[in-house]
């Protein structure tokens, strides 16, 4: 006698929850690594249970185990499962990792992003990300770039913008140079060249938290990337701002002293920016990516 596919088969939709509830040890961890609720489990359990005849747990503590039956199904489940997952694999085209376009400036490529591009690549699920390093404001409205990194205030007109790394500030000098000054008198730091990019809102932040007001002066020296203003320290030219979390991988690997042990939060920030009502979930999905990094970093 032919048997009708509702008998000929167990509930497929449940075998599955067979495997997680045992691999969880309780229906209420299987519902919470699964995001349905403890009812929904125990009613899956009960079907393949009455499809069978027999119980496939047994309860303990405050879980459930196994019963040998159960274990012997479990095995062909997860066999059964494994052939599935190859045919799967041999017949689905292979996905094509998501593109998205980011510009970034020099000193981020060099200072943070290269050491963490592989990882935030990997996935899942996998993205290749394009770089445009350049100093030149990327237009993200227009469709130049997915995704900008840029250093500032939070404020870009048009844009979305996301805090990705906020800075602490604090000098740093070639070793020569730090055994010269007392970490005690701020104001000895005036009697050198004071290094910087862009502008000295880092350095006037910094003095301006000593009860020193800072004007520019002629022996300044003013950089357009901030990885020269650091090698230009270590060169010995003079004194750099560090910013950490930023600068904490190139100060690791070169031999810059800290002077004193004043840090001063900084009014700029690298900032995540966007177009508005961004939707492409690769660009998103790669936002998320680079806050969950720089937030690890800063507690690294």
């Amino acid at each position: 006698m032919e048997h009708s596919s509702e008998f000929a088969r167990p509930p497929l939709a449940s075998l599955e929850t067979v495997c997680v509830v045992a691999r969880e040890g309780s229906f209420s961890a299987a519902a919470l690594a699964t995001g349905v609720t403890h009812g929904a489990i125990s009613r899956r359990i009960a079907a393949v249970e009455n499809w069978l005849g027999y119980p496939l747990f047994e309860r303990h503590g405050r879980g459930v185990r196994l019963t040998p039956d159960g274990q012997r199904l479990l095995g062909r489940i997860e066999q059964a499962f494994s052939i599935i997952d190859g045919a799967s694999d041999q017949w689905r085209p292979a996905r094509v990792p998501r593109i998205v376009k980011v510009s970034i400036t020099p000193a981020f490529a060099q200072l943070w992003l290269f050491d963490r591009l592989a990882a935030l690549e990997a996935g899942p699920p996998p993205l290749t990300v394009q770089l445009d390093i350049t100093h030149r404001n990327a237009d993200v409205a227009a469709g130049e770039a997915d995704i900008a990194v840029r250093c500032g205030r939070g404020y870009w007109p048009g844009l979305d913008s996301r805090p990705l790394l906020p800075e602490s500030l604090y000098p740093v000098a070639a070793p020569a140079i730090a055994a010269k000054l007392d970490a005690g008198k701020s104001a000895r730091l005036l009697d050198w060249p004071l290094l910087h990019d862009s502008d000295l809102t880092g350095w006037r932040t910094w003095f301006g938290a000593q009860g020193i007001s800072l004007k520019p002066r002629p022996q300044d020296r003013r950089f357009e990337d901030y990885g020269l203003v650091l090698a230009a320290a270590q060169a010995g030219l003079g004194i750099a701002l560090a910013r950490e979390p930023f600068s904490n991988g190139w100060l690791a690997r070169n031999d810059l002293v800290r002077i004193g042990r004043t840090a001063v939060a900084s009014p700029l920030a690298y900032h995540v920016l966007t177009a508005k009502r961004e939707v492409r979930p690769e660009v998103l999905d790669l936002v998320s990516r680079l806050v969950r990094a720089a937030a690890q970093s800063a507690r690294a």
